[in-house]
């Protein structure tokens, strides 16, 4: 190649360069191996001293680290405003989310209020929000929905056949479900947060767009005000939406009124609020001002006894003693505590990941996973429902400057005082009041329908995981659509690698850049060299297709050039063999031309010492075997059927004369191969 095409063509010196063996890089560059432990460095490692105990402390109480360095001047006005913004946020969410997950309100105000001063101990995110969530607290609402029905505590009326529902029993028994629900969460949790290694981002965001339908459905019959059967399993969502439709003409106006003017009122201040969000101090507290304008007006027009309208009830002052979960409810609820556990967790890492990034620090998946089950764990004695990270309040916290989770212990004082002191003023506010909560707060989950579009244009695969995902939780519920949403999203994975995307490359002009050749017009092939791309790693499933696509996509039929390489092998294997029995019978030929006539055809070296008178019948050699005369210790006479050496030496000439053509005597074995040894020395 001249040297203008190699200065034209950075890449055609180093694509003549010498094709190496595995042998060859071995002998180059040997392969070392690490050294492995020995079992006395491995219990050294792991002994108890002052540093060991310390590191372990620090690495499951992350707030001893940070909190010593805590920046008092750039940090403690932002997270105080952030602190009341988002504890203002936590007393309404609390009441509504409770209500969601079918359990009295005030177990919402300890779920606000335990696991946040938990997190703050061993949470490593700055800026999300942990408490009770909609996505989550509607799956838990299923499960007692399921094995709690009202059905199941309705009390007869002295004297009459009717019944009347003992709202005091079935709350003490979701309670109590509930409580061991959530530690059985936080167990799944530290045993199988594995699994939201195969939750992909569309699938995810497609599971949370599904359970934000499934929360307006929820909250349909109070947005109307009419009772409803609590449906559970496939189909259920469809079936509870079906009954609320057939009894529209039961509709208290009342609560639909009272629901429409909150949602009314409270959407577009949201709006504003986040137009204007850098010009405001903090966020308008809407939901805050929402519930306590409603409760006054509920109390002072007597709302229930008048209209009708449903209200929070009796929410009891005072904390509440550590109850043990009842261990009965582990075999009914494991399979949706697997569920929740594996969504609140996604959600959560999620989130911190995403606030992690743009705020330049590092959230440890494992740490969050540690402490997310145990705020739940230690929340199941305290009457807590499960727990994630919500969405409209980890945005409010980092959009009012909250930079730590110091934000999180002044919200979870302002919720403890609420429980202690005003948790009772609140028992007129009408449920209808915080159904618009809820549904005004789903605007983000509604807002991922967007994400259609962007998938349709930049990867089809995902947009059907996404579609998939939404269709199979609307119709199999959230715990059941979840599995097949799993199940179909590993299932993508395999058919990717069946159906990769294989390319032949090309150079761009001018550039060290290597393209598709078919998608890319200025690119062409170096002279000699196929670049072969698969976009999925070979395996034993794979691998056949891998083989045709790099034929079709070569040009070169490789079974035909390995057919006529085995022919050519044959060949020259045959000509080899054919050379060697012609060099052997060459050989042949020229030893028998080298002895003297008369000589006959077999000698005898070992049965007698003297001259023989005349040529012996047979020789005595076995078969195969090579001795060396110089091994013997007595010395050999000199043949007198051979003529006298030239020199006085011994010398081992091994010969092979079976067939020699000069002898017409010879009457030779066909079985044996009889060699001999002359010898040429002196005698004596």
């Amino acid at each position: 190649m001249e040297q203008s095409e190699l200065r034209r063509r950075p890449w055609a010196s180093q694509a003549d360069r010498k094709v190496l063996s595995e042998a060859e890089l071995e002998e180059m560059a040997p392969r070392t191996q690490a050294p492995r432990p020995s079992l006395c460095s491995r219990v050294w490692d792991v002994r108890c001293s002052c540093g060991a105990a310390k590191s372990l402390l620090f690495r499951f109480l992350p707030v001893l680290s940070w909190l010593p360095r805590y920046p008092v001047r750039d940090w403690v006005l932002g997270d105080i405003a952030s602190g009341f913004s988002v504890g203002i946020m936590h007393l309404p969410q609390g009441l509504a989310y409770a209500l969601l997950a079918g359990v009295p309100p005030v177990t919402g105000l300890y779920t606000s209020l335990y696991p946040v001063v938990l997190y703050f101990l061993f949470g490593t995110s700055r800026h999300i929000s942990v408490g009770p969530f909609a996505v989550i607290s509607v799956m838990i609402g299923s499960v007692t929905g399921s094995l709690m029905p009202n059905s199941n505590f309705m009390d007869p009326v002295n004297g009459t056949n009717e019944t009347v529902l003992n709202e005091a029993r079935r709350d003490s028994a979701r309670v109590e479900l509930v409580a061991t629900l959530t530690m059985l969460i936080a167990l799944g949790m530290l045993q199988f947060g594995f699994v939201v290694t195969y939750l992909s981002e569309p699938l995810v965001r497609g599971y949370t767009t599904a359970a934000a339908v499934h929360v307006l459905v929820s909250q349909l019959k109070y947005v109307f005000g009419v009772e409803v059967a609590e449906q559970s399993g496939p189909f259920s969502m469809f079936a509870a939406f079906i009954e609320i439709c057939t009894k529209l003409p039961q509709t208290n106006m009342g609560a639909l009124v009272t629901n429409l003017i909150a949602m009314v009122t409270s959407l577009p201040v949201k709006m504003l609020s986040a137009k204007f969000a850098s010009k405001l101090p903090m966020p308008i507290p809407i939901e805050f001002i929402m519930i306590v304008v409603s409760t006054g007006i509920s109390y002072g027009a007597s709302l229930k006894t008048k209209f009708g309208i449903a209200v929070v009830g009796n929410i009891p002052s005072g904390m509440k003693p550590p109850v043990a979960p009842n261990v009965s409810y582990f075999g009914q609820v494991a399979g949706n505590a697997f569920a929740i556990a594996v969504v609140g967790y996604a959600i959560s890492i999620s989130m911190g990941k995403i606030f992690a990034l743009k705020h330049g620090y590092k959230v440890n998946s494992n740490q969050e996973l540690f402490a997310l089950g145990i705020c739940n764990f230690v929340g199941g004695f305290f009457q807590c429902f499960s727990i994630s990270c919500s969405m409209s309040r980890t945005l409010v916290q980092e959009a009012t400057g909250g930079n730590s989770q110091v934000a999180g212990v002044i919200a979870s004082l302002l919720i403890l005082v609420t429980i202690l002191k005003i948790g009772q003023l609140f028992q007129d506010l009408p449920k209808a009041i915080l159904a618009a909560i809820v549904i005004v707060n789903l605007k983000g989950m509604f807002k991922q329908f967007t994400d259609l579009r962007m998938l349709w244009r930049s990867n089809r695969i995902d947009l059907l995981i996404w579609l998939v995902t939404f269709v199979a939780t609307l119709l199999l519920n959230l715990d059941m659509g979840l599995g097949v949403s799993v199940a179909f999203a590993l299932l993508t994975v395999i058919f990717r690698t069946q159906l990769p995307r294989y390319s032949i490359l090309g150079q761009v002009s001018n550039t060290d850049i290597y393209r598709d050749m078919v998608e890319y017009n200025k690119t062409e092939e170096i002279p000699g060299v196929k670049i072969f791309r698969s976009s999925a790693t070979v395996y034993f499933a794979n691998a056949e297709l891998y083989a045709e696509a790099l034929k079709e996509k070569s040009g070169i039929n490789v079974d035909y050039l390995i057919g006529k390489k085995k022919k050519a092998l044959k060949k020259q294997k045959q000509q080899q063999e054919k050379d060697k029995k012609e060099e052997a019978k060459k050989k042949k030929v020229h030893l028998c031309q080298m002895l003297p006539s008369g000589v006959p055809s077999s000698l005898s070296l070992f049965p007698s010492l003297q001259p023989y008178p005349h040529p012996p019948p047979s020789v005595h050699i076995s078969l195969g075997l090579l001795l060396p005369l110089s091994l013997f210790s007595l010395p050999l006479p000199r043949s007198p059927f051979l003529p006298a050496p030239t020199s006085p030496s011994l010398s081992l000439i091994p010969l092979s004369i079976t067939g020699c053509p000069y002898s017409s005597e010879s009457k030779m074995d066909p079985h044996w191969k009889w060699l001999i040894f002359p010898y040429w020395g002196t005698q004596g």
